[in-house]
């Protein structure tokens, strides 16, 4: 119904993707975006608000029909009921992870980051003038998970306050138990964290098996979470800088938005649009895109495990896969790939530098041919 496998071209589009090794043999596969065209009804969306011939101030806090569709979202799909005053619309995760840690610490205070994890989640707590722990990750039971022990050694800390975590688990692709989820929530309680998850991934479930479970779904988390999500690594709308945190403490909600004050602008109308059509109108694209993945998700880590010196997991989520490359014995696997004409993300970019994350967000062809220069 929907062809994946032709995605349009990104040249000459100053794709930030693509622009890295232009003019280069070197396929990227690097940042995380898709090379798939957004679903019609987006497009359309798009097409029509840019047809009034107007691009004139919206508060988007008064354009009711994306938070209704944010609402239907995530009942439909998260099992989480919603109120409309908890959606507060920011322009990116990333700017919402680094408003939490300046509006919730003092300046001697601790913030627990996950690792590996990427890049500007890592350099959130620096740039907010707060000392940055981090909780590591380890193999279990054949997936990647927290190592709760480190991660509760640091919350012990008096000067640590923040808890900032990726749930899908980005480069790793781990999806959150019900009991991990329970774990950090007794955790959080026990030592008054607040928790702020980074959920942009949680549409993007590749195991029919598994369930995203949202932080503030969690009775305990309500209270003292902050979940950030968006439609832009779905829905590949990244560039149209909307997404959205979930604040059902009115209290915390309010100090988040007084710390945006003056810093961060408006999300745009046709992000709101965008949003708006993807939570309502791309259900049957959302679930061909999924199966489509998890092709491309099953070959990769099939021939992956085939080349001598690299190994990975397979990925319950997102379209990124956390290759080891320590078995290569090179000084540089980030340079060993680029050789071979792939562009990945450098795993030293995201505090591990014996791995390579590779984005197999693309038409099947070229991850095909992606593995074919990695195995020469």
């Amino acid at each position: 119904m929907f062809n994946f496998d032709n995605p349009p071209s990104r040249a000459n589009t100053y794709s930030f993707k693509w622009k890295k090794y232009e003019g280069q043999d070197i396929i990227p596969a690097w940042v995380a975006d898709t090379e798939f065209e957004c679903a019609a009804p987006i497009l359309d969306a798009i097409h029509a608000e840019t047809n009034t011939g107007v691009m004139g101030y919206t508060l988007p806090n008064q354009y009711t029909p994306a938070k209704d569709a944010v609402i239907r979202w995530l009942a439909e799909k998260h099992d989480w009921t919603v109120e409309a005053d908890w959606i507060v619309w920011v322009p990116g995760v990333v700017p919402a992870f680094n408003v939490f840690c300046k509006a919730f610490s003092q300046h001697d205070s601790k913030v627990i980051v996950q690792t590996p994890n990427y890049p500007p989640l890592l350099a959130a707590p620096k740039l907010n003038g707060l000392e940055r722990l981090t909780a590591g990750t380890i193999k279990l039971d054949g997936r990647w998970t927290l190592d709760f022990d480190e991660l509760e050694k640091h919350a012990a800390d008096p000067l640590c306050s923040q808890l900032i975590l990726c749930n899908p688990m980005n480069p790793v692709g781990s999806v959150f138990t019900a009991a991990e989820i329970d774990h950090i929530a007794q955790l959080c309680e026990k030592h008054d964290l607040l928790l702020c998850s980074d959920e942009v991934h949680c549409d993007l479930i590749l195991d029919t098996d598994v369930k995203h479970i949202p932080a503030g779904r969690v009775a305990s988390l309500e209270q003292r979470s902050v979940t950030l999500m968006a439609a832009s690594k779905t829905f590949n709308i990244a560039g149209l800088g909307t997404a959205f945190a979930i604040i059902p403490n009115r209290k915390v909600r309010q100090q988040f938005v007084n710390a945006t004050m003056g810093m961060l602008p408006w999300v745009s109308k046709i992000g709101l649009v965008a949003t708006e059509a993807a939570f309502t109108q791309c259900d049957d694209w959302h679930q061909s895109l999924l199966d489509y993945l998890r092709g491309n998700r099953d070959l990769l880590v099939s021939e992956i495990n085939k080349i001598e010196g690299l190994s990975m997991l397979a990925p319950q989520a997102t379209y990124l896969g956390w290759i080891d490359a320590s078995g290569l014995k090179v000084d540089n696997p980030q340079q060993w790939a680029e050789g071979k004409g792939v562009g990945p993300s450098p795993g030293a970019d995201f505090n591990d530098p014996e791995f390579i994350r590779i984005n197999y967000g693309c038409s099947r062809g070229m991850l095909q041919e992606m593995l074919k220069r990695l195995k020469t």
